[in-house]
Order: structure tokens, then C-alpha cells, then sequence
């Protein structure tokens, strides 16, 4: 596993005590993180404007992207694929387990949709929620 230090080097970050604590987050959990999460789980000398912006330059460089929550939230996870600023190149079902609560990335293509005449797709989300393999 690549660490957080050699990963931020390889997005061109500049290393700070913040972004290093953020990014062990991601690489310590198989599963998306809420900005809430995120909160809880780095030290207090991180205020909410910290994780806040280094979600968003996270996500800005290609590090991580959105997971869309089914109440209409916003969870982050780690890229598994080589994104970029120019954009994500992945689009993967999310599952959520109605159990444990864990949202996850899934090695499984979103399937090809036809859209009517006059209608552009700009960003693919597929959430599929039931029961995971831990909890089944």
C-alpha cells in the first residue's frame, strides 16, 4: 500500500499535518467517509474548515470522489483508478448496507443507459443498497 506521504507527492500536495491525517483516514478505511466522519476522526486541531478544503483539493486533484448518499448526503472515498484534475474516469456501483451503514465502491460498471434525444449525461451514480458480505 502506498503511503499518504509518497501518495501526496504523486498528486503534486504539498504535505501538511492535516492532509497527511486525512489521507491515512481513506487508506485505513475500505468504505466512504462522511465530512462528519472525517471530523470525528482526526484530531481536534483539525477545525471543519481544514477538512473541508482538504476534501475539496482531494477531490479537485483526482485523489478521492462523491459518493451520493441515499438521504441525500455526501460521503468521499478514495480513487482507484488514476483520476486527475481533468476529471474522474470511473464510473462503479456504490452499496450501501441497510445494517452496518457502510457505503462502498464496488468493481462493477454502472450499465450504459440511452438517453432521450436532447439529453447529455455529465456524471453517472448508481447506489445499490441491501445487505453486504460482513453483515449477510
Amino acid at each position: 500500500m502506498t503511503g499518504s506521504k509518497q501518495l501526496l507527492k504523486d498528486f503534486q500536495l504539498r504535505f501538511t499535518p492535516g492532509r497527511q491525517a486525512i489521507l491515512n483516514l481513506f487508506l485505513k478505511k475500505d468504505f466512504a467517509l462522511s465530512h462528519g466522519d472525517i471530523e470525528r476522526a482526526v484530531p481536534a486541531s483539525f477545525d471543519r474548515v481544514t477538512v473541508y478544503r482538504t476534501l475539496k483539493t482531494f477531490l479537485d486533484r483526482g485523489l478521492i470522489h462523491k459518493v451520493l448518499d441515499d438521504e441525500g448526503g455526501i460521503k468521499y472515498a478514495l480513487c482507484s483508478v488514476a483520476c486527475t484534475t481533468a476529471g474522474h474516469h470511473h464510473d462503479h456501483v456504490h452499496f450501501k448496507c441497510s445494517v452496518c451503514g457502510q457505503t462502498n465502491c464496488l468493481d462493477v460498471d454502472i450499465p450504459s443507459v440511452k438517453l432521450p434525444r436532447g439529453y447529455k449525461a455529465t456524471e453517472l451514480n448508481l447506489l445499490i443498497q441491501g445487505v453486504c458480505q460482513n453483515c449477510s
